[in-house]
């Protein structure tokens, strides 16, 4: 069955599997996923995912983070702009996570990125999700 919002789709996979204590999950893959799950690698809450292209879609595995205590490294993910209601930002609205401590992914003109990255570009765009 296709699902309507793909990126939502990914979150509560990751949501879903931190919170069972999974060490890894596979699912169908798209480019804006990947791009997402790049964001979540560079900023350290995933450890590290690859993209194998089987018929008739390409799956990707992702590999969780945990800390010392088994606790899971995201706490929290969550959704913003979703498709029944879009949220842009300029630049300059981009909203602090956490009080910096966690990332905002933003979609934007110069592809995904985190809230760090689109502040020092001055771009801003549609907020996907926040996580810390």
């Amino acid at each position: 069955m296709p699902v309507n919002d793909p990126v939502g789709d990914l979150l509560t996979r990751i949501r879903n599997a931190s919170a069972a204590k999974h060490a890894s999950l596979t699912l169908p893959s798209s480019r804006l996923k990947v791009e997402v799950l790049k964001v979540l690698k560079e900023e350290g809450y995933i450890g590290d995912f690859t993209v194998t292209d089987t018929k008739p879609q390409a799956e990707v595995t992702v590999q969780l983070k945990y800390g010392a205590d088994r606790s899971p490294v995201i706490v929290g993910i969550k959704r913003v702009s979703r498709p029944g209601l879009r949220r842009y930002v300029g630049h300059l609205e981009i909203p602090r996570v956490l009080s910096g401590m966690g990332v905002a992914i933003l979609s934007t003109s110069r592809g995904v990125m985190s809230d760090g990255e689109a502040r020092r570009q001055k771009v801003g765009g549609e907020l996907l999700a926040t996580v810390y």
